[in-house]
C-alpha cells in the first residue's frame, strides 16, 4: 500500500508508584517491539520520580506496529476514531492516538486522555486531503 507508515513514535510516563516493567511489557506486546526503550528521568511537582519512555520505530517495524495497534482497538473505539479522524491529524498528515495506560497494562486497548500511552504515526508522504481516507483504511473502514 503506498504511503505506509514510515515512523511510529510511542511515548508514556511511568510514575514512581507504577511497575515500569509491566508497562514496558504491555507497550511492547501492543507494538511488537520489546525494547529497549529510551528513558528520561524527570522530577514531579512534589519531587517524585517520573520516567518518560519513548519508542521510535521505522520502516517495517513501524508498519507492523500500526497493524497491531489498529487490530487491538475494539470496534467501538474504531468507530469513535472514524467519526473524529480529522481532529487527530496534524498539518503534515501525522495521526495522533492516545490509549489508556492502565487498560493496556490490564491487557485491553482503550482510548484514553489523561494518563495515556501517546502514539504518533507518520507516513513518508501523504497529501492532507487524502490523510483521512488513508487512516480510515488502516482502521478497517471504521
Amino acid at each position: 500500500m503506498p504511503g505506509k507508515a514510515v515512523t511510529v513514535e510511542v511515548t508514556y510516563l511511568v510514575h514512581e508508584t507504577e511497575d515500569e516493567g509491566r508497562i514496558d511489557s504491555a507497550v511492547g506486546e501492543l507494538i511488537g517491539s520489546p525494547g529497549p526503550y529510551e528513558k528520561q528521568a524527570l522530577e514531579g511537582h512534589f519531587g517524585n520520580r517520573i520516567l518518560r519512555a519513548r519508542v521510535h520505530l521505522t520502516g517495517g517495524d513501524a508498519d507492523g506496529a500500526v497493524g497491531r495497534i489498529m487490530g487491538a482497538l475494539p470496534a467501538e473505539a474504531r468507530r469513535r476514531i472514524s467519526s473524529s479522524i480529522g481532529s487527530m491529524l496534524d498539518e503534515r498528515s501525522a495521526f495522533y492516538l492516545r490509549l489508556d495506560k492502565q487498560s493496556l497494562v490490564s491487557g485491553a486497548a482503550a482510548l484514553g486522555t489523561g494518563d495515556a500511552v501517546r502514539i504518533r504515526v507518520k507516513p513518508k508522504w501523504l497529501p492532507r486531503d487524502r490523510a483521512e481516507e488513508f487512516y480510515l483504511g488502516l482502521l478497517g473502514g471504521g
